[in-house]
């Protein structure tokens, strides 16, 4: 039975930049917030 728990098995198997994954996540909750926001505002104003 293999030692599945061996990092010098497992090196590199999902090649990823982590920093450009935050980035991408960040920027794009930032930019669904901003237009949930918007669409808010919009929708308030012409209620009133």
């Amino acid at each position: 039975m293999e030692n599945v728990r061996d990092p010098r098995e497992h090196l590199n198997e999902e090649p990823r930049d982590d920093l450009m994954d935050v980035m991408f996540g960040f920027g794009g909750m930032l930019g669904f917030m901003t237009l949930v926001f918007v669409i808010a505002v919009v929708v308030k104003l012409l209620i009133d």
